[in-house]
């Protein structure tokens, strides 16, 4: 199977995640997305440099992919799908700021090294928490719990319509590498193809979201998104928010990395 439509499979799966029953999904979408956002500022919130400090906010995607039982190899497949992203945005860092700030068993470790290493892990941190929030609660959810907090309706319908139509390109893509990979017997594309088959690519796309919206449209969409009537805050959804937001406080106030540090060396002893 080819890498688009591995990664299209495993995002649909991530949707259909989002039905099943959990203590997650169980929550107002409200609070996984305030919890989420939260958890996104405190990560973006530390040093450039910052390393352990990072690893103790680990737990919260951990725990949240726990309870909405959600397994961690699809989360991993589509995190490693995105990582070049990351890799590209800090590749340099090694190379423009090369002063040491630490030696580690003889080896000294610069500064653009660690701000590497942190970019990577507050990647993964971030993605890692948007997909389970995704795969806890859907999209349309997402967009209908960001319209209740008060975004404005033009905004959460547009991102809603992004996100269908963006299916709609990547099914197309799908469909034409694997007619391409049916033809070709295994040789490799000429660069010279690639212009023709974007270009037809994005006329088939362009073709079949016209379909789709024409079917939107008689069906009665008014170009507006209608709120869900399900979804009602109750006390689990304040005590979920308390506790993720406690947590976040208490991790960016506190060396959490260095005080379990000491717990362990402690009871090592």
């Amino acid at each position: 199977m080819s890498p688009i439509n591995t990664a299209l499979r495993d995002f649909e799966s991530l949707e259909r995640l989002a039905t099943e029953p959990s203590a997650l999904s169980a929550l107002d979408p409200r609070a996984k997305i305030l919890a989420t956002l939260g958890f996104i500022f405190t990560v973006v919130s530390f040093h450039r440099t910052s390393v352990a400090a990072l690893l103790p906010l680990a737990a919260f995607p951990v725990v949240l992919a726990a309870l909405g039982n959600v397994p961690w190899r699809m989360i991993g497949r589509s995190v490693l799908l995105a990582s070049p992203f990351a890799v590209m945005l800090g590749m340099f860092n090694p190379l423009l700021d090369q002063q040491t700030v630490l030696t580690m068993a003889g080896v000294p470790v610069s500064s653009g090294f660690l701000s590497f290493v942190s970019i990577l892990i507050r990647f993964a941190l971030t993605v890692s928490a948007g997909l389970i929030l995704l795969a806890s609660t859907g999209f349309h959810p997402i967009c209908s719990g960001l319209s209740r907090l008060g975004l404005p309706q033009l905004f959460t319908t547009q991102l809603l319509l992004l996100h269908r139509y963006a299916l709609v390109l990547a099914g197309e893509t799908a469909r034409m590498s694997l007619a391409r990979e049916l033809r070709a017997n295994g040789r490799p594309m000429r660069l010279a193809i690639y212009g023709p088959l974007l270009g037809h690519l994005l006329l088939r796309a362009l073709q079949r979201a016209q379909r789709v919206h024409q079917a939107m449209l008689s069906r009665g969409f008014d170009g507006g998104l209608h709120r869900s009537a399900t979804g009602h805050w109750q006390h689990r959804d304040t005590l979920f928010l308390s506790a993720c937001m406690l947590g976040f406080v208490l991790a960016r106030q506190l060396d959490l990395a260095h005080l379990l540090g000491a717990l362990v060396l402690a009871v090592a002893r």
